[in-house]
């Protein structure tokens, strides 16, 4: 069984940075990794996703501020973000899956995990 338990959330000031982490356990390192995010009366959108080859993709809006990378030995996803935004502020879920054709739909994954609150001020 695969499960996912993101950690590293907080609040922070406009121009900060976070790391979240993503720890999953069942994990095999061929899944599709990616962070989604969900602010309050809006749909959850993918922001990072990471593949079995280290292939990431990025949304736009995060281009050149946040970055996903892996740890295999420690069956870790992370994601660093800088120059955090207000538009930033959102619950941020890690998700897995398997056989992801598209990389930011959320039907394409199988595990996510509880999510991590990210709250930044202006």
């Amino acid at each position: 069984q695969v499960q996912l338990v993101e950690s590293g959330g907080g609040s922070v000031q406009a121009g900060g940075s976070l790391r979240l982490s993503c720890v999953v356990s069942g994990y095999t390192n061929r899944f599709t990794t990616a962070w989604f995010r969900q602010a309050p009366g809006t749909e959850r959108e993918g922001v990072a996703a990471i593949d079995a080859d280290d292939r990431t993709t990025y949304e736009d809006s995060v281009k050149g501020r946040f970055t996903i990378s892996k740890d295999n030995a420690k069956n870790t996803v992370y994601l660093t973000m800088e120059t955090l935004k207000p538009e930033d502020t959102a619950i941020y879920y890690c998700a897995a899956g398997a056989y992801v054709a598209v990389v930011f739909m959320v039907g394409e994954y199988n595990y996510w995990g509880q999510g991590t609150q990210v709250t930044v001020s202006s």
